[in-house]
């Protein structure tokens, strides 16, 4: 299977798009002045315990208290407990874990009141985003994941990823690994660790380990709490390193400083591929020219259509989200009822596994199928759902279909899900229902353009339209078009771009630097007469 990235850098968020065999699979949206914080190491203090939860909040720098369930202490929390100890009573020495006399486990069935207090200070791990009104979820069970390998201080176990098949490549993988790593560091190899020699693993292992005792030395010299002691990576980098694989044929930015942290991270895991990073530099949006716009604005909305008038009806509550299947117009494609289900029931579980992934829906979803009467038909159906959740990263569970015919599917959630609006305010009427006649639109452009250049004398610019303006405004000979007359008239110089992000009367003006120059009309108040 052919994947593409594609990596959509603006001035308020980045979007990473993942595309495989030309269809978008997994969106990602970040602000950038949020972080993304999964994976992020900290040294917090206890604020509150919650003995009837067997939980304690903790602060990690939240609004929200960051929540600790004692399951999630893990059994290594009495040797990091007496670690931490050792570490901030004398700050001076960092105690090497190494030589560290590991503690006894911890017993699975304890009580949280046992092991913590008030404003005991533990290292902790964010396991899960806020999400909805909850903080994040944290873990005391610390882990420093890199492309081959996972550092896990205080474990002292290799434990090989179960997709890793053959018996022989796992045992050289183990006794590799029992031989390189240091006492008292816990080791998971990942699939992508099959067949790679032991220079590779060996000079990541140092360099999990060196991340570790970075962290150690912050904790050190830091006296006040909560105190980041090891930042995951940003999203781009952390997402290409859970997908990478042989089978990317490219990954397209349109930033030149994300382009070069990509460059750098590629060239240390697979050098011989960094020719895959390109960088794209047209003036039409990235995502445009990708054909990725159409299929956000298709893909996220309440109602999907998926196959000859078929569709989905996707609604979300705080519990759990419901997927309804309908056939639509295909019903009257054929006179077998059975057969036409079958059909339309295979197609929506295809659509359905991408939809997962797309919108990083997590929970419990519940499925509607259309009604089946023979039993091999349900099966073909559940079996054709656990294939197409075979390329879904997030752990999952997928149930038989009930009598009813619903199918319950569980997946992890780590982070909230990926919401899109794909509805358009009318940039015109801004909602009211009324605006000024379109066919005036192109003169109030055209005024737009004579204030840029005459009053704010700004002769180069970008003006970003929907294509079918655009076209409007390139139709006819090349010295005869709107956008020639304005460019002699106005004696400026600017580039139309037409963009499928845009409504239909909606417009952006931008300067040579991407500055967006803000020249709509303000928001008219509509009086009426009673």
């Amino acid at each position: 299977m052919n994947s593409e990235l594609v990596i959509d850098v603006q001035a308020s968020k980045i979007s990473i798009a993942l595309l495989e065999e030309k269809k978008l699979v997994e969106f990602n949206r970040e602000i950038q002045s949020e972080t993304f914080s999964v994976g992020d190491i900290y040294l917090a203090k206890v604020r509150k315990l919650m003995p009837g939860l067997n939980a304690s909040f903790v602060d990690v720098g939240y609004e929200k208290g960051a929540f600790l369930h004692y399951q999630d202490l893990g059994p290594q929390f009495s040797s990091m407990v007496a670690y931490t100890k050792e570490l901030l009573n004398n700050r001076k020495h960092i105690p090497s874990l190494s030589k560290f006399q590991l503690k006894k486990d911890l017993d699975k069935n304890g009580s949280i009141a046992d092991v913590l207090v008030q404003g005991q200070e533990i290292f902790v791990q964010i396991a899960k985003e806020p999400i909805s009104t909850k903080g994040p979820r944290l873990t005391s069970e610390i882990s420093i994941a890199g492309r081959y390998l996972v550092l896990m201080p205080f474990a002292d176990k290799v434990y090989v990823s179960q997709k890793i098949k053959s018996q022989e490549e796992r045992n050289r993988i183990k006794q590799l690994m029992r031989s390189i790593k240091p006492k008292n560091f816990g080791v998971i190899v990942r699939t992508v660790a099959e067949g790679v020699d032991v220079k590779e693993l060996d000079a990541e292992l140092r360099a999990l380990v060196k991340r570790w005792e970075v962290g150690m030395e912050k904790a050190s010299r830091s006296s006040k709490l909560p105190i980041l002691l090891c930042e995951e990576s940003g999203r781009t980098v952390s997402i290409l390193r859970d997908i990478f694989n042989p089978s990317f044929e490219n990954i397209h930015l349109n930033d030149r400083k994300v382009y070069e942290e990509v460059c750098d991270y590629v060239r240390q895991i697979a050098p011989e591929r960094v020719g895959i990073v390109k960088f794209y530099d047209d003036e039409l949006p990235i995502f445009d020219y990708f054909g990725i716009t159409k299929q956000i604005k298709s893909g996220f909305g309440r109602t999907v259509s998926f196959k000859n008038g078929a569709y989905l009806i996707i609604e979300h509550t705080e519990a759990m989200h419901v997927i309804d299947v309908n056939s639509g117009n295909k019903s009257k494609a054929g006179n077998d009822q059975e057969e036409n289900a079958i059909e339309v029931n295979l197609a929506a579980g295809d659509e359905i596994a991408r939809q997962l992934r797309l919108r990083d829906m997590g929970g419990i979803i519940v499925v509607d199928f259309i009604d089946m009467v023979k039993p091999e038909n349900r099966q073909k159906l559940y079996d054709r759902m656990k294939e197409n959740m075979l390329h879904d990263r997030a752990r999952h569970n997928i149930l038989q279909l009930s009598k009813f015919g619903l199918m319950q599917i569980t997946r992890q959630r780590v982070r909230p899900e990926m919401h899109i609006e794909t509805e358009e305010v009318c940039p015109t009427c801004y909602g009211k229902g009324v605006s000024q006649p379109s066919i005036l639109f192109v003169d109030a452009l055209e005024n737009k353009i004579d204030y840029l250049t005459n009053s704010l004398k700004i002769k180069r610019f970008k003006l970003m339209v929907h294509p079918y303006v655009a076209a409007f405004i390139n139709r006819g000979f090349p010295f005869f078009t709107l956008k020639w007359k304005w460019k002699r008239r106005f004696k400026s110089s600017f580039s139309l771009i037409p963009s499928q992000s845009l409504s239909f009367l909606q417009y952006q003006f931008y300067d040579e630097q991407g500055n967006e120059i803000d020249l709509r009309e303000e928001v008219e108040t509509v009086s009426t007469k009673g």
